[in-house]
């Protein structure tokens, strides 16, 4: 009994510790921030596999969600509703890539790095709207400066 209880104790330590060095982070979305109008602020961030981000819909008319061939092989997609913060936790390593579905031609995205960018050769090859190209060149300039 008393090494159930000690086994049992060890493994929720274990998954308390874990969680605890996990980080959140919160990104913005904006009709204007730093970097113009209709962005996601910080549009650009390194996280590791465990770690939190929510999108803060701090602007009304925005919301979050993944871009398709932008995300890591076995991910399930998300999207965010209009006018509503979503939080998502990144388990798997890699690159993904997020619009405003609204204002994604006008180059509201954000790319996440999640450890090794695993996937940076095939998001890089996704085809991007107006603005949005210019902006994500931008962002995969920082993914190959982190390395």
């Amino acid at each position: 009994m008393n090494r159930t209880i000690a086994i049992t104790t060890l493994g929720a330590a274990l998954a308390f510790s874990g969680a605890a060095g996990a980080e959140e982070f919160e990104i913005r979305m904006l009709n204007r921030g730093d970097a113009g109008a209709m962005v996601f602020e910080p549009d650009y961030v390194k996280a590791q596999p465990g770690d939190t981000i929510r999108f803060v819909a701090a602007d009304k008319g925005h919301n979050a969600e993944t871009i398709k061939g932008m995300i890591p092989d076995g991910v399930e997609p998300f999207k965010g509703d209009l006018n509503h913060d979503i939080t998502v936790t990144l388990t798997s390593e890699g690159v993904y890539g997020i619009k405003c579905a609204p204002h994604y031609a006008m180059g509201m995205v954000a790319l996440i790095e999640v450890g090794a960018p695993v996937n940076l050769d095939e998001a890089r090859a996704v085809k991007q709207p107006g603005k949005a190209k210019s902006v994500f060149a931008e962002l995969f300039g920082q993914v190959v400066a982190a390395r």
